[in-house]
């Protein structure tokens, strides 16, 4: 998908919602768990009652892997299931020497075809490169992370007094364009946002932390849009978990419902 896709998808959905596939065999509702696979059928429900509110799907890797090959299966039934329209980030967090890099790459890319992959820039360019390249894929650099932890390194002065995920942002801009890479912003530093776009004013943000984490969609909005909107929040545990009965779908759904209706007034705000 490419970026005047993505854009274009945005505005005709009303929404710039992606929401995280973290789903947990231990947290989801009891009633599921007589089924053959019961996280693909708690994803195929999330799915099907949310799919028109959003734009993307965001699985988290780590709670596929923890099932062994079965984990892998169902992320790759998960993955078929989605609307063939809908954004896809393989949320991996990837990131090794170049030779390794090239293999995360074509799996991730290649054999299970998502859209996109956070990857970790620690290890520098020559980590980033294999992963750029891939017609209509996404290279999602994490810059500045939603967790508490990402004040002990991500907001490092360095010595022109610039915080180090500002040095990420910019150095990562000299190995690619807004065409193919985006850069994760936690929501919960809004404060953060109007310097992000001094320094990175064309690529698009993958947003976590609205929701649970506390982050305010609208401010983080105001400050981050750009001209082709520039953003995708992503929202994990307070919508698949909204609910935990039988009706946990249609919760998941009204949760939704309430960022994406949110969204449409800030696009409308921006763009008429």
């Amino acid at each position: 998908m490419t970026r005047s896709e993505l854009s274009s998808l945005i505005i005709e959905k009303k929404s710039y919602l992606c929401i995280g596939l973290d789903s947990d065999i231990q947290r989801i509702p009891q009633h599921l768990l007589s089924y053959d696979d019961p996280v693909f059928e708690f994803n195929k429900q999330i799915i099907d009652a949310t799919q028109d509110l959003c734009i993307g799907y965001k699985p988290n890797i780590a709670f596929y892997e923890s099932g062994g090959s079965a984990g892998w299966a169902t992320l790759e039934k998960t993955l078929a299931y989605i609307p063939k329209e809908h954004f896809t980030i393989a949320d991996a967090k990837r990131g090794d020497i170049g030779n390794t890099s090239k293999m995360y790459a074509r799996a991730f890319f290649e054999q299970m075809d998502f859209d996109a992959l956070t990857i970790a820039p620690y290890m520098g360019e020559d980590s980033v490169r294999p992963f750029l390249g891939f017609d209509g894929k996404w290279v999602i650099l994490l810059a500045l992370t939603s967790n508490p932890g990402s004040n002990d390194f991500q907001r490092t002065l360095q010595e022109n007094e610039e915080p180090l995920y500002q040095k990420v942002i910019g150095k990562a801009k000299e190995w690619s364009s807004s065409e193919e890479m985006m850069f994760v912003v936690g929501a919960t530093h809004a404060e953060d946002f109007r310097n992000i776009r001094k320094t990175a004013p064309d690529h698009f943000l993958l947003v976590p932390g609205v929701g649970q984490q506390g982050g305010d969609l609208a401010t983080l909005s105001r400050l981050g849009m750009n001209d082709q909107v520039g953003l995708l929040v992503n929202s994990s545990r307070g919508i698949i978990y909204a609910g935990s009965g039988e009706d946990f779908a249609e919760k998941a759904r009204r949760a939704a419902l309430k960022l994406q209706q949110e969204m449409e007034i800030l696009l409308t705000e921006r763009f008429g």
